[in-house]
């Protein structure tokens, strides 16, 4: 059954909706920030090992017990191993800090682990990281716009771009407004969000550009309808199959890689809208055409085809 439903007639409800989130997003981030782990604000890292399975909660209740409220705990490679991300403390060095951190762990667990390593990361560090993520970042948003403007007309690149920092902002508004982790693996998951939500608008507007060299009537709003009816069935089925293994990686890929897989899976939905509602109605605000795209006819290219 071929579906045909008005997606660019919603545009303006669209528009309200992803308004009012890019506005509590941006509040959020401005008011409250990004909760920033140790990769970008500096600290000291810990794996210990024990000889039988570790109670993550007892873990983390008895080192908030011994003042280490920050701490975050996970499990590193088995159960029996323990990861732990202290951020700095001031007066104490990182000897002293990682001694107080075991100390406390063998009081919640009633006995002396066995300490693996011991890692620090600077302040300097995090510093250098939090610059190299915005920059990466920025670079893969410039190299976007240049390509979407060669590939398809500059009015799509700019449609693309701004559906882009959409997600972005959304999904580091999320993170921002729940307080969740922000570390390196979300940075990578931010970057992955990108390249999932750019192919996605990629197939609608190649869709879109097909449509208007073949279909002769009906304004570019009705071709535009048309070609996201037609990539509907595949966008959909591309972001529930990914879903799925997204919810299964939160759900029981361990806390290592839990901030990741939320990231992701926000960024998936987010992206999967915007494609719909946000990338195509903004080329079409932006007043596309169909002779934008049609190709240049040669001169004497009528000579061309006679005898």
């Amino acid at each position: 059954m071929k579906q045909n439903i008005n997606f660019l007639g919603k545009r303006h409800f669209a528009a309200i909706f992803s308004g009012l989130l890019l506005i509590v997003a941006i509040s959020s981030l401005a008011f409250q920030g990004l909760k920033l782990g140790i990769d970008f604000t500096g600290g000291t890292l810990v794996e210990v090992g024990y000889n039988k399975s570790v109670d993550l909660k007892a873990m983390r209740a008895g080192l908030a017990t011994a003042g280490f409220d920050d701490a975050t705990v996970q499990h590193f490679g088995t159960a029996k191993e323990v990861l732990i991300r202290i951020k700095p403390k001031e007066g104490l060095s990182n000897a002293e800090l990682s001694t107080e951190v075991v100390a406390a762990m063998s009081v919640a667990m009633s006995e002396k682990g066995d300490m693996r390593r011991v890692e620090f990361v600077g302040p300097q560090v995090g510093d250098e990281l939090t610059e190299d993520g915005g920059l990466a970042l920025l670079y893969s948003m410039f190299g976007i716009l240049i390509y979407v403007a060669w590939r398809f007309e500059y009015k799509f690149s700019l449609g693309s771009v701004a559906a882009l920092l959409h997600d972005v902002i959304i999904t580091l508004g999320v993170f921002s407004v729940l307080q969740l982790e922000f570390d390196l693996t979300v940075l990578a998951a931010i970057l992955a969000v990108i390249g999932y939500s750019l192919n996605d608008t990629i197939v609608v507007y190649d869709r879109i550009r097909e449509n208007f060299r073949l279909l002769r009537a009906g304004s570019s709003e009705e071709v535009m309808n048309t070609s996201l009816n037609q990539t509907l069935s595949r966008t959909l089925m591309t972001s529930i199959t990914t879903l799925l293994v997204l919810i299964a990686l939160a759900l029981l890929g361990g806390e290592i890689i839990h901030n990741f897989a939320i990231a992701l899976l926000i960024g998936v939905v987010i992206g999967t809208y915007s494609s719909i509602f946000v990338a195509s109605p903004l080329v079409l605000v932006l007043g596309v055409s169909k002779e934008d795209l049609m190709e240049p006819e040669r001169e004497g290219e009528e000579f061309d085809e006679m005898p």
